[in-house]
């Protein structure tokens, strides 16, 4: 019985045409450094969302953080999860 080669083929090609694509992708991304200032400022960050807009300047700043512990089960194991994002947006006229 021949097997249909056609098939797995068209699949393999397909499923290598992804890898090749992940890994040239993985060979561009340049590993960055952990800044411990921007650390710091992250764990200052109050929980829920902020929005300001400062009157002395054309912008508004936003923060958000979601920090919660999921557990599977009452004694089961459990994921701390801790969210934080910081925004500015600001517009000059020019």
């Amino acid at each position: 019985m021949a097997l249909p080669l056609v098939p797995l083929a068209g699949m393999a090609l397909k499923y290598g045409a992804v890898a090749l694509a992940g890994y040239a992708l993985s060979r561009q991304i340049t590993a960055g450094a952990v800044n411990q200032r921007h650390e710091d400022m992250l764990d200052e960050v109050p929980e829920g969302a902020t929005v300001r807009q400062p009157a002395d300047r054309g912008q508004v700043n936003a923060s958000m953080r979601f920090r919660r512990i999921i557990r599977l089960g009452a004694d089961g194991p459990g994921l701390d999860i801790d969210a934080s994002a910081l925004g500015r947006f600001r517009v000059k006229r020019v």
